[in-house]
């Protein structure tokens, strides 16, 4: 497993460090896969000690580094040549499992799957508000989009996944009029 060591020549650098371990939770949630997940962390850390001075002291340092991983991680995805499945990270997944029953294993494995099965968008939001308990307001600044559009994001993900979860074919989409 990786692990990333910041040297801590500074209070910034030591700020940063108690961040990591929701950083990679974060990351591996969104990405799927563990080794993504690190480069994506490392990224992140990256570009946060490059834009530091982008940082106001006193504002909220873990909306700043989620903001700035979200936008480490559209520009991946759109560097990307082609759209393609991440697979899932059996790893993680034990990890997070090891003392459950069978049952709530194959529960977390589902889960996964159908998270992953979310567009990037609406994954976004559920994992910022459902795993990360950002509140909409912090969300928005992260995703630097609407309240609102968080809400409805939300909306619509936790009601695909519940679609999902229980087998349900998807919802009818829109059709587009011209």
């Amino acid at each position: 497993m990786t692990s990333f060591s910041l040297p801590p020549e500074g209070p910034f650098e030591t700020l940063l460090m108690q961040y990591i371990p929701r950083l990679r939770r974060y990351a591996r949630a969104l990405t799927g896969d563990a080794a993504a997940a690190d480069d994506l962390v490392q990224d992140t850390l990256e570009r946060a000690l490059l834009k530091q001075a982008l940082w106001r002291e006193g504002s909220d340092l873990r909306a700043w580094l989620f903001t700035v991983m979200h936008n480490v991680f559209i520009n991946q995805v759109r560097g990307a040549a082609a759209n393609r499945t991440v697979p899932l990270d059996e790893g993680l997944v034990q990890l997070q499992v090891n003392a459950a029953r069978a049952g709530d294993r194959l529960d977390i494995r589902d889960l996964d799957a159908a998270l992953q099965a979310l567009p990037e968008e609406q994954r976004s939001v559920v994992l910022l508000v459902g795993m990360e308990q950002l509140s909409y307001e912090e969300a928005a600044r992260v995703l630097e989009i609407p309240v609102g559009t968080v809400m409805s994001r939300l909306s619509r993900g936790r009601e695909r996944l519940r679609r999902l979860l229980q087998d349900e074919p998807p919802a009818p989409g829109l059709k587009v009029v011209r």
